[in-house]
């Protein structure tokens, strides 16, 4: 198993979140993908690299869609046949639920979403609105149900790595596409149920929340456009 952090402008959490994949999980690889952080993250990236972790890096940002790509090759390159577990270097998620997401990959041969709860206090209002929104949205264009479409989570078997690569997207509205094309392409997604930290009003994340929620319900929107207009194209056709 692969432990993939894409990271732009990272913090200490992203130490913190090594170290302890080190201490539990010693002989696990971790790639960091450093989207162009710049020289702020330069001493910060360096440690990581001294931590044995491979750093590969972007010299400019290019989005977080681009930086898993990048990660999934990097992964299937030097650690052909393994597994891959995204999350977040922001340290949300901790490194019990990330080897059990990626130990339910590797026992299923499926894509899983560590998903997380949004009814405790300590939830922001705009990740509790915001998962609510992609949530029903996503189960009206797939007719699937997902209960936490934006997990940064993510457990991916070895063979699937490929087809990630092929998968539209540059930027946060990349890990949705994921979603969508695995619904469309007959990919199962299972889920399992995670713990989260949030720091103060989740202002460690990169996602901007007019923007990027753009970009992720664009996707959404086109993809229940094709589906509501898909049978009358082929009954048209016959």
């Amino acid at each position: 198993m692969i432990v993939l952090l894409p990271a732009f402008r990272p913090g200490p959490h992203l130490l913190t979140l090594v170290d302890a994949l080190r201490a539990d999980a010693p002989g696990t690889p971790v790639v960091v993908v450093d989207d162009g952080s710049g020289p702020a993250a330069a001493q910060i990236l360096a440690d990581a690299a001294d931590r044995g972790c491979d750093v590969v890096r972007h010299p400019v940002n290019r989005g977080k869609g681009i930086a898993l790509k990048t990660g999934f090759r990097h992964a299937a390159e030097a650690y052909p046949g393994q597994d891959v577990v995204s999350a977040d270097a922001d340290g949300q998620h901790g490194v019990g639920d990330i080897l059990r997401v990626g130990a339910q990959a590797h026992r299923t041969g499926r894509l899983v979403l560590g998903v997380r709860r949004f009814d405790g206090d300590g939830v922001p209002w705009r990740s509790r609105f915001g998962n609510t929104v992609t949530r029903l949205l996503f189960h009206a264009a797939t007719g699937r149900g997902v209960a936490d479409t934006q997990t940064g989570l993510r457990a991916y078997p070895a063979d699937l790595l490929g087809w990630l690569q092929t998968v539209p997207g540059e930027r946060f509205e990349y890990e949705m596409n994921v979603l969508l094309h695995a619904a469309r392409d007959g990919h199962p997604i299972d889920e399992t149920a995670v713990a989260t930290t949030y720091h103060g009003d989740n202002e460690t994340s990169n996602f901007s929340s007019l923007s990027d929620s753009a970009r992720v319900y664009r996707p959404l929107l086109r993809f229940a456009a094709s589906a509501l207009l898909a049978p009358a194209g082929r009954g048209a056709s016959r």
